[in-house]
């Protein structure tokens, strides 16, 4: 497993405090906090791959960060602690107290989402960066990050940002989207055990209060915190206000039994756990049978799958138009392309979508089916196609499938591309 860059700054002896980063930023979004927040933990700040300077292995899921950093504090021999994150970061920590929650003792979230807008729009930002590389991502970066005011008077600061999306490798950028564009816990807050700070900026655009409440509402033991006069990078705007709130939540919620040296907190009496009896030994004849179930049995509905899978190549925008279209005439048809299509084509192992993008633009071309070229030719640019790389099977495809064809393909997928690739001032 690749293991994150990270630091450590605080007493050896104090319990951990996690801090986590947003998309595009480094561990240096969180200077401003560490001077109050060492005198009471051991802070672990962590960068993203590719970012700052980590080194540049992409992960494609929130999940796949939050076990590479569960391996970095393995090798540090950090077991249980305080989690803070911002954004993506935010995600990770709520990944890790669902799926570790042995690890977590409190958890804050700030200017966090259960799902960070649409996965089309990630995706998009993913083509654009792709395309024309960060430097559009960069240089719009303080109006995501800041307020107006913030921004115009702090041009220091606006320039960090600005450099700090720069330096970021743009493959793993695009990997942090594609995590952040299938991020989705909304059916999952409720089985978020720990206490949980929910800190949001006022002027937030990104993740606002509508979010932050939407996360309130579902995890049990969460209370709210609106920050006034911050955007989606309060930490770095307002930095007084956001370590205060994090200094509160964490030495009122924090859950005692662990910490050890002066910093401890007594624990609770340990209550006597009576183990349950082993269960009865099945007869081999039940084993047996069980092994030999068919594989149907538990195989996954291939319209599930095909309906991800959908949804993630032509994006969900696409997909809504065509399903809410569907009627009596036309749904058997739908659930036909979902299932097989989907389901049983495009999910199957044997080929990347990279290259079943290839095979099918070549094999639209030939059949001169423009309408869906069209779509396809958005679908390949998510998949991970560079303009060059289709515009060279489109060339190929006037060898072998004849220069009137490959004309009317070049001149519906220049107009799809152009659209796609132009950064969105």
């Amino acid at each position: 497993m690749n293991t994150l860059q990270y630091r450590f700054d605080g007493p050896e002896d104090a319990p951990v405090l996690i801090l986590g980063p947003s998309l595009g930023t480094t561990w240096h979004m969180w200077d401003r906090q560490i001077p109050e927040l060492v005198k009471h933990w051991r802070v672990f700040r962590f960068d993203l791959p590719g970012h700052g300077g980590a080194p540049a292995h992409p992960a494609g899921s929130v999940g796949e960060l939050a076990e590479r950093l569960l391996g970095t504090l393995d090798e540090a021999g950090v077991q249980r602690f305080g989690y803070a994150g911002c954004s993506l970061g935010g995600a990770i920590g709520a990944e890790l107290a669902l799926r570790h929650p042995e690890r977590v003792a409190s958890l804050a979230l700030i200017a966090a989402s259960p799902r960070f807008g649409t996965a089309d729009e990630f995706r998009q930002r993913g083509v654009i960066v792709r395309s024309n590389g960060l430097d559009p991502i960069a240089r719009t970066s303080p109006e995501r990050w800041f307020t107006a005011g913030f921004a115009a008077a702090q041009p220091a600061i606006t320039d960090w940002a600005v450099q700090m999306v720069r330096t970021t490798d743009p493959g793993c950028y695009i990997a942090s989207c594609e995590a952040l564009a299938a991020f989705d816990i909304r059916s999952e807050l409720g089985a978020v055990g720990v206490p949980t700070l929910v800190l949001v900026g006022s002027e937030d655009q990104v993740t606002g209060p509508a979010e932050a409440r939407t996360l309130v509402a579902g995890i049990p033991d969460a209370r709210l915190a609106v920050v006034p006069g911050a955007s989606h990078l309060a930490p770095v705007e307002q930095p007084a206000a956001v370590t205060d709130l994090l200094v509160r939540h964490f030495t009122s919620a924090w859950l005692p039994g662990y910490e050890t040296g002066p910093h401890a907190i007594p624990a609770a009496p340990a209550k006597p756990v009576l183990a349950p009896p082993p269960p009865p030994v099945a007869p081999v004849a039940e084993i047996t049978a069980a092994v030999r179930q068919p594989d149907a049995a538990v195989r996954p509905d291939p319209h599930d799958i095909g309906l991800k899978v959908r949804r993630e190549v032509l994006g969900d925008a696409h997909v809504d138009r065509a399903l809410a279209s569907a009627d009596e005439f036309s749904g058997d048809f739908q659930e036909f392309l979902t299932r097989y299509s989907w389901g049983e084509i495009w999910a199957r192992p044997g080929l990347d979508r990279r290259m079943r993008s290839s095979v099918t633009l070549t094999a639209l071309v030939a059949g001169g089916h423009l309408d869906d070229l069209a779509f396809h030719t958005r679908a390949a640019l998510r998949n991970g196609l560079t303009a060059a790389e289709i515009k060279e099977i489109l060339l190929q495809t006037a060898v072998y499938c004849g220069i009137p064809a490959a004309n009317a393909a070049f001149k519906v997928a220049q107009e799809v591309i152009r659209e796609e690739t132009t950064p969105q001032e």
